[in-house]
């Protein structure tokens, strides 16, 4: 399952404001005795999420930006190219400043749905991702944290749906169209029978079965009209063609609800960060 750059880019900045940064300073410090880091972002998208997490961490930094989209993997490099202050592109990678930051980045095309070990050779210092495990099973999951417990790596993953929304206004067909969506998530995406709400816990589980110490935090995006009135706009579409799938509610009612949604004032969309470290 892939994205477009520019639903990606319309989310960025309620991403970023969402993350949590204490969890994102446990890591650093959990990563400062490495010299360079090496860091291996699964599902990278457009680069996101090294744009909010590179600046949090030490002054040299080595990254694998890792999808099966090559347009994705286009736009990241064209996006990270327009971030940094300098950029020097030898063609097999870019090297980045950025503030105070060294970040050298490659860019690798891979299934992910076809495990990890291929991406996570040479073995990582981090294995970090966004919005990604909601869309995987909790098999995938589960054999992702013993993969990368294997080689030892930190594992920090952000912006994982919980199943948690609030709009406001209400809408006499939240719970309907919610509990819809929710079922939506629970198809299979690539990656097995999806997790959807359910993979914060499973990553919980996972990664505590494997050893490591394991830190949570609730990160959910607070959107608000006029500022967030596009996202929200573009949300509400996506959730109402989503819900329109599994054929559970009226497309009539769903339909009112999309449009009522265009004209919401709030919104809270909820997801969790989840940072494991290995017991040293």
């Amino acid at each position: 399952m892939s994205f477009s750059p520019s639903w990606l880019a319309l989310r960025e900045p309620a991403d970023h404001r969402a993350r949590d940064q204490a969890l994102a300073d446990r890591l650093a410090a959990f990563l400062a005795a490495k010299e360079k880091p090496l860091i291996v972002d699964l599902g990278c998208g457009a680069g996101s999420n090294l744009r909010a997490l590179a600046p949090r961490l030490g002054p040299k930094q080595d990254w694998v930006l890792v999808d099966y989209d090559p347009a994705l993997l286009a736009a990241a490099r064209e996006r990270l190219i327009a971030w940094a202050t300098h950029t020097q592109d030898d063609g097999d990678a870019l090297h980045l400043s950025y503030e105070n930051k060294t970040i050298s980045v490659r860019f690798r095309q891979a299934d992910l749905s076809q495990g990890l070990d291929a991406v996570l050779d040479p073995a990582p210092d981090c294995v970090t991702a966004a919005a990604l495990f909601d869309l995987c099973s909790v098999d995938f999951i589960a054999q992702a944290a013993r993969q990368i417990a294997q080689r030892g790596a930190a594992f920090f993953t952000v912006l994982t749906y919980d199943g948690q929304e609030e709009w406001l206004p209400p809408h006499e067909a939240d719970h309907a169209v919610l509990s819809a969506f929710i079922a939506h998530q629970k198809t299979d995406k690539g990656f097995g029978v999806s997790a959807g709400p359910d993979a914060p816990r499973a990553l919980q589980e996972a990664f505590t079965q494997a050893g490591y110490e394991v830190l949570e935090a609730s990160t959910p995006w607070r959107l608000e009209a006029p500022d967030d009135r596009m996202l929200m706009a573009e949300l509400a579409n996506g959730i109402a063609h989503a819900a329109t799938e599994t054929g559970q509610v009226d497309r009539a009612h769903i339909a009112a609800w999309r449009d009522a949604r265009a004209h919401a004032t709030h919104a809270i969309i909820g997801h969790r960060d989840c940072l494991a470290l290995p017991r040293l």
